[in-house]
């Protein structure tokens, strides 16, 4: 994959993750990509997009420990999700 059609797949799925339909999935997932997808590999690419193919409710309650995540869920990208926390940057 060539880093041109790379970075536009990062960009498809930060905007993905961003219009979710849920709000707090938006917050969640848009700030997540924001933060973890520009350094991503096309490997972690692939777990976060199909964490994205989940619904809403499935991914928050494995962030948020209410259900245990599946196993062919609980690799990298959820462990990094699972540590994610948005802060305020207007109280800084």
């Amino acid at each position: 994959m060539t880093a041109e059609s790379l970075e536009v797949r990062r960009k498809r799925l930060k905007f993905r993750a961003w219009h979710r339909g849920m709000r707090e999935s938006d917050l969640l997932l848009g700030n997540f990509a924001d933060t973890h997808a520009g350094s991503f590999t096309n490997e972690q690419l692939d777990r976060f997009e199909a964490l994205l193919e989940m619904a809403d409710a499935d991914v928050y309650n494995w962030y948020a420990g209410r259900e245990p995540v599946p196993p062919e869920y609980d690799h990298d990208v959820m462990a990094l999700l699972r540590a994610f926390r948005i802060t305020d940057k207007s109280q800084n």
